[in-house]
């Protein structure tokens, strides 16, 4: 083979040579491009569901508040009117036994909320029953306190690890070198110095964030990543630009999926699952807001027609007969009222 031959071949295996890292990085490139792409759309679909999040939140709050109110109001008041029934009037043991039964019965089933002191004839039996229920209220407080934290420690630590492992040594990089280039010291005018000022705020919150992306469109947005010219790059040169870009592209892929965890996270809560709700809701036509606000309506009027009862009873309109079977003005307050005579006390509604 003579020279010219073999200066031939050494050009043909660098220009392929040449040509595969030129591939590469092309690919690198536009694997760069979609994964900023990618977050960019996974950011802005977070944001927007939680901000969806708090807005029918907000909505819901406006409309329930009013009826949770009442609910509460009517509730208060048939608390104060079993504690003038039991307080103020004169009763025989089994009567007491039976009304107090009755009271019991109603804030088990929920019908009224429950409360830490109880009225009993016998004082030492009502101190017990009162510690008993105190303790347990306690335990089940303390117990929903600590499976709050528990989750909120997880997902605490969800983040953090979500951030510690953004802020690799190549995001540090790349923050220093913003740091460095918009640091408001090394401005020439106040103008100038303002601008830094703003830029240097966007990148803190970035780096502190882990946003590696937005750090990235930060330094591309000031022309900062360096241009190549492809054809006058040598080989090592092209090389290290490469894992350069793979080395980002690694820190883009983990914040994609982080972004990714932290929507279905959220989408997995109480309020997440609201939010889907609404929106099958409104895909069916249906107003969501409507149908919740109506159906805590349908909860008012019975509880209503409880506090009537119970009222009617202490301004004796009512027998302790009558009161143990139940108003009758409604077939559901009487299944309601016989129910819990019948399983929770033993008394059978004749």
């Amino acid at each position: 083979m003579s020279m010219e031959q073999f200066s031939e071949g050494s050009e043909s295996t660098q220009s392929l040579g040449l040509s595969s890292f030129h591939e590469r990085r092309r690919c690198l490139e536009e694997e760069h491009q979609w994964l900023l792409k990618q977050i960019k759309r996974k950011r802005t679909e977070l944001k927007n569901f939680l901000d969806q999040m708090r807005s029918i939140g907000m909505e819901i709050f406006r409309r329930v508040s009013p009826i949770q109110q009442q609910i509460q109001e009517l509730d208060r008041e048939i608390h104060e009117l079993f504690s003038e029934i039991l307080t103020k009037r004169k009763l025989g043991k089994k009567s007491r036994e039976d009304i107090v039964g009755v009271y019991h019965s109603l804030q088990l089933m929920g019908v009224i909320s429950s409360q830490s002191e109880e009225l009993e004839e016998d004082e030492e039996e009502e101190n017990i029953f009162s510690d008993s229920q105190e303790f347990k209220s306690a335990k089940n407080k303390n117990q929903k306190k600590a499976d709050y934290t528990e989750q909120e420690d997880e997902d605490n630590d969800f983040n953090q690890g979500d951030k510690k492992s953004n802020k690799s040594g190549e995001m540090r990089k790349t923050f220093l070198k913003l740091a460095s280039l918009f640091h408001p010291d090394k401005a020439s005018d106040p103008e100038t110095q303002i601008y830094h000022n703003e830029v240097m705020k966007e990148v803190n919150r970035a780096y502190e964030e882990g946003d590696i992306a937005r750090l990235l469109e930060i330094e591309k947005q000031h022309h900062l990543q360096q241009e190549i010219d492809l054809n006058n790059t040598s080989k090592s040169e092209i090389e290290r630009i490469c894992l350069m870009r793979e080395k980002d592209n690694e820190l883009l892929r983990t914040q994609y999926e982080n972004l990714k965890k932290e929507l279905r996270m959220v989408r997995r809560t109480p309020e997440g699952t609201m939010v889907k709700e609404y929106r099958a809701c409104q895909k069916r036509g249906v107003d969501g807001m409507a149908e919740l606000t109506k159906e805590l309506e349908t909860k008012v009027k019975p509880i209503e027609s409880i506090r009537d009862f119970v009222r009617d009873f202490r301004d004796k309109k009512i027998t302790i007969s009558d009161f143990l079977k139940g108003p009758g003005s409604s077939v559901q307050e009487e299944e309601i009222l016989e129910m819990m005579l019948e399983e929770l006390l033993g008394i059978r509604i004749m």
